[in-house]
Order: structure tokens, then sequence, then C-alpha cells
């Protein structure tokens, strides 16, 4: 029995595509990752509408299409190390993981960080270190990072972020203090950080910690 509603990864390719993507290893990354196994069971029968989905703690996924968009924006290749802030379920993660090298992947509550290690593993998708923690600081351990996404928004890029994007790095996170982002695209350069492009408007649940709003 279909208990995805009748929808399918090619529903959401084609909704992504619609909203403007253009990346075509994007598209099949999307093709090939099924959004029913990263989502609750309880909403398997919307998990191909392009459309965020409740994960509990106020948290909810990121739309699809603006996943693409921020992905896109990102520029992932294919030898990158990449950075993502904000696990959540793990599709977005799967995402990059099948556009980049590797990706660490940083997610605040420890039960989601739980459900995504395991969608992650039984799609095997093995390139991926997942940890729990606050994401504003970033995971230097693992630093530098050719690429860092960001699923959380503030009002700027937090400093631990900066230093810990090579030069030359991309970096899209949303802007703003949560409900009504721009969502940039920034790059390092040797005078710091500079902002490259708006690659949409969204709305954002806020970046927590040290380098965020407080808890």
């Amino acid at each position: 029995m279909n208990m995805t509603g009748g929808a399918s990864p090619e529903d959401l390719v084609r909704a992504i595509r619609a909203a403007g993507a253009r990346d075509e290893r994007l598209l099949e990354a999307v093709r090939a990752t099924p959004r029913a196994g990263f989502v609750p069971a309880d909403q398997v029968v919307v998990a191909y509408e392009d459309e965020p989905i409740p994960i509990g703690h106020g948290q909810v996924t990121t739309q699809p299409s603006l996943s693409a968009r921020m992905i896109e924006g990102l520029g992932v290749a294919g030898g990158d190390h990449v950075l993502e802030i904000g696990t959540g379920l793990g599709f977005q993660t799967a995402l990059l993981a099948r556009l980049a090298a590797d990706v660490v992947t940083i997610e605040r509550w420890p039960d989601l960080a739980r459900q995504a290690r395991w969608n992650l593993a039984r799609h095997g998708v093995g390139n991926v270190e997942l940890l729990i923690g606050d994401g504003s600081r970033g995971v230097p351990d693992h630093a530098p990072y050719d690429g860092i996404l960001v699923s959380a928004a503030f009002p700027e890029v937090p400093p631990p972020l900066v230093e810990q994007l090579r030069l030359g790095g991309h970096l899209v996170q949303p802007i703003g203090s949560g409900g009504q982002e721009e969502v940039v695209l920034f790059q390092r350069t040797v005078t710091g950080l500079e902002r490259r492009q708006v690659l949409t408007l969204a709305r954002f649940v806020r970046l927590h910690g040290r380098y965020g709003f407080p808890d």
C-alpha cells in the first residue's frame, strides 16, 4: 500500500525544478533520497509535498525547494567538506552527502539527532559525522570547511563559523531574528566574510546557542 498519498520523489523533483532549481546533480540527489524515510511516521503521507513538516521541539523540516535553493547557492562540489548547522531528521543532510565528499552536521536536540542518525544509516548514507551540541559554535575540530549551511536564523553570522570556513569557501544562512529572513550567500575572502547574494526570502526557526539567541 502506498502510504505517501500517491506522491513520489519524482513529484518533489518537479516541484523543486518549478521553484527554480537547475542543478541536475542536486535534482538527482532529491530523486534518489526518499523523503518519506526522513519524516515522522505520522507525516509520511505528506512527505513528497513541497512543504515543511513539524518534527517536535517547535522545529520543522526545511521546505524541500528551500533546501534546494540553499544547497544550490552553496555550490557544493564532489570533493567538498561541508558543515551543516541543524540536522533535523536528516533529509537535507542526506542531500548534501550525495553531493559532497563528506558532511559534518550538528543538532541541538538529542532525540532528533538519534532519529536522524538512524534515518541516515538505514538509507546507506555513510559519509556523515553527526554530532549533538551548540551549532552556533560550529565544529572546530573538523575545520576548515569548503561550505557551511545554517538552517536557523540569526541577525549575523556567528564568528566561529566565519573562522571555520576556508578562504574562498561559501556559507549560506538565513539572516534575521526568526520569522522573516533573507537567506544570504556569503564568501570568505582575505578581508573577512563578504555578502554575495540574497538567495530568497523565507521563515526560519531561531539559531540558539553561545553565538546565537539565548536558550
